[in-house]
């Protein structure tokens, strides 16, 4: 079995899914596991109408819910030969019970709404995909993930219980592979013991790949995406990427954990823990080689990787008292982070001074200052970058800084992290 992932973007239109059926015509043969995320930009769409849905307003939620449906529906007019198949009336129905849910539900708890509303949006595009699929004359099953993946109770970072959802898979899902050679199933979604919605964390269906690799023991994951591979560095910020034809598990984990878009950061360990390969190709051109994620780390220096991460602040705390920075200290400091929801980038500190780097648009500066101008100066500057990079050498980093002024920098023996800030020029 085989176990592929088909973001956003490879099911945003009817021509993207007829992609979809064209990669999967090139594995006849194969035992198929299809985990496919909500089309397009619907997991924002879903969110606006969660928060029409908590602020009580009805209008924009029957707004917004009715622009989904005829969004779905234009792409199901283009695919579909027929306007009595079947899966009209499931998608009709998936809307219907969208919009009763307004009257319905109560609002008390706006993580727990948002995961039995969000959910919704990979619920249509499977159910979709899948149809499509059987019309194709591929033999394809739906099956439904908030019966397979159990989660603990913490909505939209939900955690796994790995003993039950591997249960679960071994009892309903692999035995339909008698019947099925492809199984379709939703990124992002799972369930918790009482049977309610829980989402894995934004991003999260690459997530799901791996964890359904890792319960039925699967002889690969590829995650199709509209690169040709891991590259090492983004584009957007750098030219010249080179594709990364080979990386170790480690190393994909360092990279996603330093802030790499390309693999979410939880989806490498359960596949390392079975050693089954990560594939990352692209689904324009499905029959080039991609990248391969697995144990050996033999070429992992070879090329250094760039990661940039824009838009960055960096909060200086400085005890009033000018005494040192010691674990009481530090504890302090974390607990009234943990107040903002502050998410740390970079840290350091020095005998008087504590200094971290945040995502500028993710924080309330006023709020940070208001928690902690009690008892420590405060000092920020922003508008910074932060540029991490592996297997580095002195020429790589003098290629990131060219017209930067360093303002922190810190290195191990294979990464570089450097806080840097455009020069000004007169």
């Amino acid at each position: 079995m085989k176990v592929f992932k088909f973001g956003g973007a490879s099911v945003k239109d009817a021509k993207s899914i007829r992609n979809v059926a064209n990669i999967v015509s090139l594995f006849q043969g194969d035992k198929l596991g299809i985990v496919i995320s909500a089309m397009g930009k619907t997991t924002n769409a879903m969110e606006l109408i969660t928060d029409a849905f908590m602020k009580n307003d009805k209008p924009k939620f029957e707004e917004l819910v009715a622009e989904r449906k005829q969004f779905h529906l234009a792409i199901m007019n283009e695919l579909f030969l027929d306007a009595t198949n079947e899966i009209y009336l499931k998608v009709n129905t998936i809307f219907n019970d969208l919009t009763a849910r307004f009257e319905s539900a109560s609002r008390n708890n706006y993580n727990f709404e948002y995961d039995q509303i969000v959910g919704t949006g990979e619920v249509l595009s499977t159910n979709i995909v899948s149809s499509f699929l059987n019309q194709e004359g591929f033999k394809s099953n739906w099956t439904d993930a908030r019966q397979l993946i159990r989660t603990n109770n913490t909505h939209r970072e939900a955690e796994i219980d790995w003993e039950t959802t591997t249960l679960l898979f071994q009892s309903n899902f692999q035995p339909n592979y008698k019947d099925f050679d492809i199984q379709i199933t939703q990124g992002f979604i799972g369930h918790n013991e009482a049977g309610n919605t829980t989402t894995l964390g934004r991003e999260g269906s690459d997530f799901s790949a791996g964890i359904i690799a890792y319960c039925c023991e699967a002889e690969s994951v590829t995650i199709w995406k509209d690169v040709p591979g891991m590259l090492n560095a983004d584009p957007k910020w750098f030219d010249n990427t080179i594709k990364l034809e080979s990386i170790s598990f480690r190393e994909a984990i360092e990279l996603s954990y330093y802030g790499a878009s390309v693999i979410h950061p939880k989806t490498v360990k359960p596949l390392q823990n079975k050693k089954i390969p990560l594939y990352v190709k692209s689904f324009i051109d499905p029959k080039a080689e991609g990248t391969v994620i697995q144990s050996s780390m033999a070429q992992d220096h070879l090329i250094p990787s760039f990661i940039f991460k824009m838009n960055q602040i960096l909060f200086s705390f400085t005890p009033k008292d000018f005494s040192f920075i010691v674990e009481e200290n530090l504890s302090d400091i974390f607990n009234r982070l943990s107040k903002a929801n502050a998410k740390i980038n970079l840290m350091q500190n020095s005998a008087l001074q504590f200094s971290i780097l945040l995502d500028e648009e993710k924080v309330n500066v006023q709020e940070i200052l208001d928690l902690f101008n009690d008892t420590y100066q405060v000092r920020f500057n922003s508008a910074l970058e932060l540029v991490t990079v592996r297997h580095y050498d002195q020429a790589t980093l003098d290629r990131v800084t060219v017209d930067k002024d360093i303002i922190l920098q810190q290195k191990t023996r294979e990464t570089a992290r450097l806080i840097v800030k455009q020069k000004i020029t007169v």
